[in-house]
């Protein structure tokens, strides 16, 4: 499965973005998918995460209410709206695939794919 992530760039506090990631090779459908982020210095992090139908969402306490998860599966891709952006989300942001279906939170993801950089000013 090859994930390619898109969207991030450079916004004001408060701001908006919208995350994509596209998937390809692998049946969509039936991962888990979920964002991770890693910020300078810093260990990487989840972030948001949706089960193979979107059905369920999990969420890291500090985006709940700002970040939403979503999924298409009929485009094979999985966004993250996020909104109320703070200086403390920047970072680089990356897509996950989780061959558990139901797992939210991707305790532990199967592929990766390259990260895209969101940068907020304060």
């Amino acid at each position: 499965v090859q994930l390619q992530a898109s969207g991030g760039g450079l916004v004001q506090a408060g701001g908006s973005l919208r995350l994509s990631c596209a998937a390809s090779g692998g049946p969509f459908s039936v991962y888990s998918m979920g964002w991770f982020r890693q910020a300078p210095g810093k260990e990487r992090e989840f972030v948001a995460g949706a089960s193979y139908s979107g059905g369920r969402t999990g969420y890291a306490d500090s985006v709940k209410g700002r970040f939403t998860i979503s999924r298409d599966n009929a485009k094979n891709t999985v966004y993250l709206q996020m909104n109320n952006l703070k200086p403390e989300d920047t970072a680089i942001y990356f897509c996950a695939a989780d061959l558990s279906r139901w797992d939210t939170y991707l305790k532990s993801p199967d592929y990766w794919g390259q990260g895209t950089q969101v940068t907020v000013s304060s």
